[in-house]
Formats: structure tokens, sequence, C-alpha cells
């Protein structure tokens, strides 16, 4: 009874094995497998900062700035859409003027917080 069964089954095994030696894996890495297409990566926008400073420009820098608790270039020129040029020159300014005060002093970036009422 199950003898019969078996020797099928053994068929199919043993047929299944013969496919399996004969025919490569697809992702053998031959001529006709696709090739890997590495996507392009997103571009960013080329920033249309203000190179020259406007009168509107210089009152939001006077009115703006000093409200900001944390204050660098960089910070500048990412909300007054201004460029760095431009941005180091304000910070000067608003720091002679007394409304802002450097709390670090590094050679490529300058840190200052806004001057408060006991200073």
């Amino acid at each position: 009874m199950h003898g019969g069964n078996l020797g099928h089954l053994e068929d199919r095994i043993d047929g299944n094995l013969a496919k399996a030696k004969a025919a490569p894996p697809p992702s053998s890495g031959g001529k006709s497998a696709k090739k890997k297409k590495w996507s392009k990566g997103k571009v960013k926008d080329k920033a249309q900062h203000a190179v020259s400073l406007d009168k509107i420009t210089y009152d939001r820098i006077l009115k703006e700035v000093p409200t900001f608790k944390f204050v660098s270039q960089s910070i500048l020129i990412e909300r007054l859409k201004i460029n760095g040029s431009l941005a180091r020159v304000a910070i000067r300014h608003l720091e002679k003027e007394g409304t802002i005060k450097r709390i670090v002093h590094h050679s490529s970036q300058l840190i200052y917080t806004r001057s408060t009422a006991s200073d």
C-alpha cells in the first residue's frame, strides 16, 4: 500500500533534483541578468539668497534677530534668506550695538544669544 506512494514521491524528488542541477539560479550574474540601476538621487535647488542689504532686510534683522534664542550665521542664512557674508556683517553689527552677546567664538562658527536686561 504505502510502497506505491513512496515510489511516486521518490520519482518526483529525483525529478526536482535533476531540474535544480541543470538550470543555474537566476541571480548568478550572467549576461541575461538585469543590472541594478543606481538612482540619480535628489538634487537640491540652488538657493536664491539676497547678496546686498536693502532697507526691508536691514529692518528685519534689527527687529527679529535680537528675539532669537540662538543666533549663528547658519540661522540667519536660513531664516532671513541672506548670504553668508551678509549674515556675518549683521552679526558683528548687532554685537557692537549690544543686542546679542557671544557664547562661543570658534574660527568657523560664531554662536550668539540674545542679550537679556540683566547684562
